[in-house]
């Protein structure tokens, strides 16, 4: 088949808009994690006087990182609505957020939707495949503080004991609220197949647009977050935990991502933006921690049974479009996620001019040793 010119005039503005978009990209990451990398070097004896007010730095300037990364997708038509709980209302509790996993997009997609809900993203601590830390942002979320889980029986036991050390050593210390998982341990294809294997073996539901989460990393969170009862026995970071006057975590926010005819986003195509506009939908609702169930076995299963409910969401979504209204409601509602363009062109801007200012000052400094 022929290719018309309006065709091929199309695909050479998409070319050129990608490559213009992934030059920017790079020059952001240039400037950007180097600043943020620098100004935290710079601050190091605050970190020895006061380092609260540390963290509250450090914290700003992690938003705003992931702020740039919100704003390649946002500039490209790549928006967001928000439905069921409005988790605005708990956004200065501390929660654990629970979120299937289809693709690299679904972390950039936090990254956005989570950016007008107080102060959550700088207060945050990402679990994530370790992978990541050998990406540009590994440095960055090295030291803010995230953990990087190893996948695989192997790993699988050790690396619980790492996650309660980390938590330990980092969640209080540092003022963190909320924490963010993938209990499902990898991307629906990869394993799709494998959970609807176990499950076909072990009588439970037939899952198709989530898999079976993993109840590892879920019960250590809460086995060390979550504030000891009068009878309890206290953690080994409770000490900790009263000296940052942390009242444990409070809330479990179930985050369900759903794209289009089920086609999700992945990092690639966030950063060219060679897809055409695309709205992408969160759904959440919040437990009370207390309603969690502590011992393992009901623990698995009140697990299992919200990913069970993700697949019912998910399957609504798909053949509908929207998600379902909660319950005893007939009509569920929306609400789409905005971002300010003049707030994300000066947080872009305060990057490329810190880019400039470390430039110079390193210039300067090689001419007065050299």
């Amino acid at each position: 088949m022929a290719v018309t010119l309006e065709q091929a005039q199309r695909v050479g503005y998409i070319c050129l808009k990608a490559l213009l978009r992934f030059a920017f990209m790079v020059a952001n990451n240039l400037v950007a994690i180097p600043s943020y990398v620098l100004y935290l070097i710079v601050l190091q004896p605050l970190r020895i006087l006061d380092s609260k007010s540390f963290w509250y730095i450090e914290g700003v300037l992690f938003k705003w990182l992931l702020a740039m990364v919100a704003s390649w997708g946002w500039w490209a038509g790549y928006t967001v609505v928000e439905w069921g709980d409005d988790v605005k209302a708990v956004s200065e509790d501390e929660a654990m957020v629970l979120v299937n996993h289809q693709a690299t997009g679904d972390v950039c997609t936090l990254m956005m939707c989570l950016q007008d809900k107080g102060t959550v993203v700088r207060q945050m601590m990402w679990l994530m495949d370790h992978i990541f830390k050998y990406t540009n942002f590994g440095i960055v979320s090295l030291i803010h503080g995230d953990f990087f889980i190893r996948q695989g029986k192997a790993h699988r036991d050790q690396q619980l004991v790492l996650l309660k050390d980390h938590l330990e050593k980092y969640y209080w210390s540092r003022s963190r609220k909320w924490i963010v998982l993938f209990p499902e341990g990898g991307f629906l294809r990869k394993r799709r197949e494998t959970s609807q294997a176990f499950a076909k073996k072990n009588n439970l539901p037939f899952l198709k647009h989530v898999t079976l989460p993993r109840l590892g990393a879920t019960q250590v969170i809460l086995k060390t977050l979550v504030a000891p009862q009068e009878n309890g026995t206290p953690s080994g970071g409770d000490a900790v935990r009263k000296e940052s006057k942390s009242k444990g975590l409070q809330w479990v926010i179930d985050t369900t991502i759903a794209y289009p005819k089920a086609e999700p986003i992945d990092i690639q195509t966030w950063i060219l933006g060679y897809r055409q506009p695309t709205v992408t939908h969160v759904h959440y609702r919040i437990f009370p921690v207390k309603d969690v169930p502590a011992e393992p076995e009901a623990l698995t299963n009140w697990l299992y049974q919200r990913f069970i409910e993700k697949e019912d969401l998910l399957t609504h979504f798909y053949e509908t479009g929207a998600f379902p209204p909660p319950q005893g409601q007939t009509k569920a509602i929306s609400r789409e996620m905005t971002l300010s363009n003049l707030w994300l062109v000066a947080i872009q801007s305060f990057a490329f001019l810190s880019g400039g200012m470390w430039y110079c000052l390193f210039q300067y400094l090689y001419h007065c040793l050299f």
